[in-house]
């Protein structure tokens, strides 16, 4: 399917791994110019050499600068922003029983105040494109996990600004929606797994756990649905959060 995403100028945060780079990878196939947003300048570059496509913005976005800066380098390489996905965050295990105020509004920051703040300043570009938001998000917002209430408060901050920003929106013919992920398996989600005494029991655990096929989503198919939701094949679909976890939330996890 031609999802006319050709020359369509599209910036992924996060972009250099794991769901970023999956995201990225689809992007190039499809003929766009996916712009890297992440801090680590030698992953960003190696993803970008590896597709033969687009570009890089070296960027610390929990510092709140430096994503003004950011989206300011993206419009004056190219004159235009079609789409964002916001994607950057981590798992960062700020709790409520062992956490502190400080880590809490760290993990805000690293996990929603960018997405806010990376579409506030691109606005006025996607507003002239009548672009597309995508916003990656997790499970944990609705599942819970325990032990990280800052992670889980800023994936509810996502869901809750997806929304909000499909109806703000709504008068730029700006079309929002989330996709939600629940297990993936990713480099942060590697090195989570091998820290556990058992790493190949747990996974099996988990894995026994998603009631489809009884694997992870992959991050291919993960940006094959944002790919979708970026481009005019879902031009009336907006608002919605997307499950792409192979029935986690939703199905009965004791189903065989």
């Amino acid at each position: 399917m031609d999802l006319h995403l050709h020359n369509k100028v599209i910036i992924v945060s996060g972009g250099a791994k794991g769901i970023g780079e999956g995201i990225v990878r689809v992007l190039a196939a499809e003929g766009a110019i996916p712009v890297i947003v992440g801090r680590n300048e030698a992953d960003n570059q190696e993803t970008i050499d590896s597709i033969g496509t687009g570009s890089h913005v070296v960027a610390e976005l929990s510092v709140p600068e430096q994503c003004k800066t950011a989206i300011d380098t993206v419009i004056e390489r190219y004159g235009r922003i079609d789409g964002i996905v916001n994607n950057a965050g981590v798992n960062d295990g700020n709790g409520l029983e062992h956490g502190t105020y400080e880590g809490f509004i760290a993990s805000l920051h690293r996990n929603v105040v960018h997405y806010y703040l990376l579409v506030q300043h691109a606005l006025p570009e996607l507003i002239k494109s009548k672009g597309a938001i995508v916003n990656i998000s997790s499970k944990v917002a609705e599942t819970g996990q325990g032990g990280t209430s800052g992670y889980a408060a800023a994936n509810g901050a996502r869901n809750a600004l997806t929304r909000e920003w499909a109806v703000e929106l709504l008068k730029y013919s700006i079309r929002v929606n989330a996709v939600i992920v629940a297990e993936s398996y990713t480099p942060l989600y590697d090195r989570w797994i091998k820290s556990m005494p058992d790493p190949e029991g747990e996974l099996k655990k988990i894995t026994d756990r998603i009631p489809f096929e009884k694997r992870m989503t992959t991050p291919e198919e993960l940006a094959n649905t944002v790919a979708f939701l970026l481009s005019d094949k879902s031009s009336h679909t907006t608002g919605q959060l997307i499950h792409v976890d192979g029935g986690y939330v939703h199905l009965d996890r004791r189903i065989s």
